[in-house]
């Protein structure tokens, strides 16, 4: 007698195959880091704290939630393409954990999304050939609709990046969190430094 055929059956198989068979560590590369140097931000104005106070910035209020130090290596003003020039000097420290946020001033600049997303690729790249864990951290474009969401995702996603998506997140739209039409005050540093606490929380065991 012929066997039953039974897709529910099938589907069950594929459902818990998917599951078992792609761990954080297959999702995400250098997770846990090989790398054992210290954590660092990496980025522009929106990681050295511009229009908040001192020690207001985001990795000093982020370092004191998690308890973890978090080297600031945040420049004002700087695109993409000018961090690229100091990846190799903050990649021979071996971060263990490196926040990249980045593209803001492209956008201000209007330097093609396409230039962006190829020269965070090739950030990531520098950073994860060190052995370090990267979390990629999201910048709206500075336009009605959000234009960056897709590539910030998708690139993410090819990297093996750990991502979180827009830092100005529920902050840019807000005067109580805004101290110009660009850079969050003290209120709204902590308002990210909050939200990137809480989106680590599903794989800070293994960064520590």
């Amino acid at each position: 007698m012929p066997a039953i055929f039974n897709p529910r059956f099938l589907l069950c198989l594929l459902v818990i195959g998917f599951f078992t068979g792609c761990s954080d560590a297959d999702k995400y590369r250098n997770y846990p880091p090989k790398a054992t140097g210290p954590w660092i931000a990496f980025g522009d104005s929106l990681t050295s704290g511009y229009g908040g106070s001192r020690g207001k910035d985001y990795p000093t209020l982020l370092s004191q939630k998690l308890g973890i130090a978090i080297e600031n290596q945040g420049i004002p003003g700087q695109t993409t393409g000018q961090a690229m020039g100091r990846v190799d000097a903050a990649a021979r420290n071996s971060p263990r954990v490196v926040l990249l946020c980045l593209g803001g001033n492209d956008g201000l600049q209007q330097i093609p999304r396409e230039t962006m997303f190829k020269n965070l690729s090739e950030i990531i790249s520098g950073f994860q050939a060190e052995g370090s864990f990267v979390v990629l951290i999201g910048v709206r474009s500075a336009t009605l609709r959000d234009k960056n969401e897709d590539g910030f995702e998708e690139l993410a996603e090819r990297k093996k990046a750990y991502y979180i998506s827009n830092i100005l997140k529920d902050v840019f739209t807000d005067p109580r969190y805004m101290s110009d039409q660009v850079h969050p005050n003290d209120a709204g540093y902590e308002k990210i430094a909050e939200r990137i606490a809480k989106e680590l929380q599903p794989v800070l065991e293994k960064l520590k």
